[in-house]
């Protein structure tokens, strides 16, 4: 070790006694004896160096900016998802003052629908659907749950309320329909389960295609007659392609597609939204004459809803977050689906039940998760 140490020191006065120095300027060590054109190389290096660092300067600045520019997109986009809501009501008061704006899109309905569920479908991973198989009977519990509870709680307030049949019809096709993808933002926020509510998502999705038109002619086929095998097929190409078309998109683009994922969300929100204005801008002379009506079985359902889940989940010896799940999960409905196929078998105003459905069930989950939300910070 010593003379290791020796060799070293007698190499640096070597060095020295050679005439090389500390350049202060630079900070680089320059040897006394070197040639002019040496040092013109040195001034090149050093000039060129001195270009590329700048170069590379620049360009960290431009990637930091798109950085920034990234984040401040995803903010705008997630805060437009979260208060859905508050669209809802902005676009159905302008559709309610200028109809014709959105009666022209009409035909468009249908395709506005299917990218909703692309959008919806492109957010969806794998992984979602082994949580599934993961927990088939807490799953098969909530989906149970999801189409019974409602549908049959429709049935009776129909019935109750001695709704005329249209409105009647629309609003058990209502209750029939799948639950609301909007549930998994409702339950994040409200500190619920959220891979669970979206396997119950999910699974209720993949079901409808059958369920929503076999709930509706059981329930509403003595009233009116129900096209079900003509509702199976638009429920199909509607939910079901759309749904795996934008999964497949999502898999096997990969990392191409993460960075624009937050979009998806906000195309389906944007068109959900269209689709609740539409229904109003159609209905706007009938809204006087039913509006009191419906928002009162509207608001009854949902909160008939929100409790059942809540009890079933009880009943089960759920965990806490679980039974939030479940409310959210059960009180919110498809609605838009339930607007779409309303239009299209039965007539404008059995939509009427379903528009306004999306309204009651986003107003009283934001007011339900937001309380949640508050009491699991104050927890902490």
């Amino acid at each position: 070790m010593v003379r290791l140490l020796l060799t070293q020191i007698l190499r640096l006065r070597l060095r020295m006694t050679r005439g090389e120095a500390q350049n202060d300027k630079g900070g680089v060590v320059i040897d006394s004896c070197t040639s002019s054109s040496s040092r013109t190389s040195w001034v090149a290096r050093k000039s060129g160096h001195t270009r590329f660092e700048h170069a590379a300067s620049f360009g960290l600045s431009l990637s930091k900016q798109g950085f920034i520019l990234s984040i401040m997109m995803n903010k705008i986009l997630s805060f437009y998802t979260r208060y859905f809501a508050i669209w809802v009501v902005v676009f159905g008061a302008v559709a309610y003052v200028w109809p014709g704006w959105f009666v022209a899109l009409k035909p468009y309905n249908k395709l506005f629908f299917s990218l909703t569920m692309f959008g919806i479908g492109a957010v969806l991973r794998v992984d979602d659907f082994k949580r599934i198989a993961r927990r088939p009977v807490i799953v098969l519990i909530g989906s149970a749950a999801q189409f019974t509870i409602m549908p049959l709680g429709a049935f009776v307030l129909a019935r109750l309320f001695k709704l005329e049949t249209e409105i009647a019809v629309g609003l058990i096709l209502t209750g029939s329909a799948p639950g609301a993808m909007a549930s998994n933002v409702m339950c994040y926020i409200a500190e619920a389960d959220t891979a669970y509510s979206v396997s119950l998502t999910t699974v209720s999705t993949l079901l409808c295609p059958l369920l929503t038109p076999g709930l509706t002619l059981l329930l509403a086929g003595s009233r009116l007659p129900v096209p079900f095998w003509s509702m199976v097929v638009d429920v199909m190409l509607m939910v079901v392609v759309p749904l795996f078309i934008g999964f497949g998109v999502r898999h096997y683009l990969k990392e191409k597609i993460e960075k624009i994922l937050p979009v998806f969300p906000a195309i389906s929100v944007t068109f959900i939204i269209f689709i609740c204005s539409l229904v109003i801008a159609l209905n706007k002379e009938r809204l006087a004459q039913v509006t009191a009506v419906v928002l009162m079985v509207g608001v009854i359902l949902n909160v008939y809803g929100m409790l059942g889940g809540y009890a079933v989940g009880s009943a089960f010896t759920m965990e806490r977050r679980r039974r939030r799940t479940l409310t959210i999960e059960i009180g919110m409905q498809n609605a838009g689906l339930g607007t779409v196929l309303a239009l299209e078998h039965f007539g404008e105003k059995a939509a009427m039940p379903a528009a306004i459905f999306v309204f009651v069930c986003i107003i009283t989950a934001s007011a339900m998760a937001a309380v949640w939300q508050r009491g699991a910070v104050e927890a902490k």
